[in-house]
């Protein structure tokens, strides 16, 4: 898997809160998820495409009014996020949203951004705690990322939302920060940049927050009911 070699011990040490144009970077290339394959998502309203100081980055999920879902490395560093959320077009449609406040996690790739302006519903139906997923399960993938690994993948960011089907191999892997997370094959499609932070959906919930892939065969998904109480005592959903 392709992961940062080194991270911040500050980033590991307690639950970070920042103002979003303090601390963010943009998305490591190296390390972070792209659909290959799979196909076009027809109907996801929960969807938010991430833009750092206005260039496309991550993927991310309107989970409440005011709060957005994504991986702790898609907000690491200095600059401006915007997020247009609810549109399966990442030029267009939607809500264009600002962050205002970030919450990340202390040991897991999950961060919550607070935005300044009210979304619409419906916003995305979240895993419970007790909701887990089994060896050999089919989940989906979600994301606006690259399409290509011959060339650099700014240029061949989707323009259109993307899903791929992938199958459960481990419901108790790991993120890049030692978190908890769903390990994943590719079926008809696997994430690699520009999906980080996008969701994993398995009957009807988000399950899980795109962390890292090998580009190639697998992926690891941040397991959202381990954390599912860090987030609603955060965003109160």
């Amino acid at each position: 898997m392709r992961v940062l070699t080194a991270i911040a011990g500050a980033l590991l040490a307690a639950l970070s809160l920042a103002p979003v144009t303090a601390s963010a970077a943009p998305e490591d290339p190296n390390m972070s998820p792209m659909i290959i394959g799979g196909g076009y998502a027809s109907n996801f309203p929960y969807a938010a495409r991430l833009f750092f100081n206005g260039r496309e980055n991550c993927s991310a999920t309107k989970i409440a009014p005011r709060w957005i879902l994504t991986a702790e490395h898609c907000v690491s560093g200095n600059g401006t996020y915007t997020f247009r959320a609810g549109s399966l077009d990442q030029t267009s449609g939607g809500q264009l949203v600002t962050g205002t406040r970030i919450i990340k996690h202390p040991s897991a790739d999950l961060a919550l951004v607070q935005v300044g302006t009210t979304m619409t519903a419906p916003f995305s139906p979240l895993a419970g705690s007790s909701d887990g997923v089994t060896r050999g399960q089919t989940v989906q993938l979600y994301g606006w990322g690259a399409t290509c690994t011959n060339q650099p993948e700014i240029n061949c960011q989707s323009r259109y939302l993307k899903v791929a089907n992938t199958s459960v191999t481990n419901p108790n892997g790991s993120d890049y920060r030692g978190g908890r997370a769903i390990s994943v094959q590719r079926i008809d499609g696997i994430a690699a940049g520009g999906d980080s932070g996008g969701p994993m959906f398995a009957a009807g919930r988000q399950v899980g927050v795109a962390s890292t892939s090998d580009r190639a065969t697998r992926s690891n998904y941040t397991r959202i009911a381990t954390y599912r109480s860090w987030i609603t005592t955060n965003a109160g959903v």
